[in-house]
């Protein structure tokens, strides 16, 4: 089985450090990127992916990353899903990043 995805694009905001109640720091990256291809009136759309960087790379990563800031976020993709309002089944993929490259501003 493989699991690995790589990514680029720009960061949406800069990630704050969090702390679980285990102690355990956290940040949450929220990273746009730009679909290669137009849509039906000509333009690029874009996604935006959440990456969640645990310990040392959530600290390293806050002190260097700006808004807009290019990023390569190398990882894997995570899936939760929990019961929601209505007993409605609620699914959510993330992505856990295992290394983040600065690639320069666009």
């Amino acid at each position: 089985m493989l699991n690995q995805v790589v990514l680029v694009g720009k960061a949406v905001g800069v990630p704050s450090l969090k702390e679980t109640s285990n102690g355990i720091k956290y940040a949450e990256l929220i990273l746009e990127i730009e679909r290669n291809f137009k849509n039906t009136q000509g333009d690029y759309e874009t996604d935006q992916v959440q990456c969640m960087l645990w310990r040392n790379l959530a600290e390293s990563t806050i002190e260097q990353c700006t808004a807009g800031a290019l990023l390569g976020v190398k990882g894997r993709v995570q899936s939760n899903n929990y019961e929601g309002k209505d007993n409605n089944r609620i699914y959510h993929c993330e992505v856990i990043a295992e290394k983040v490259s600065f690639l320069g501003t666009r």
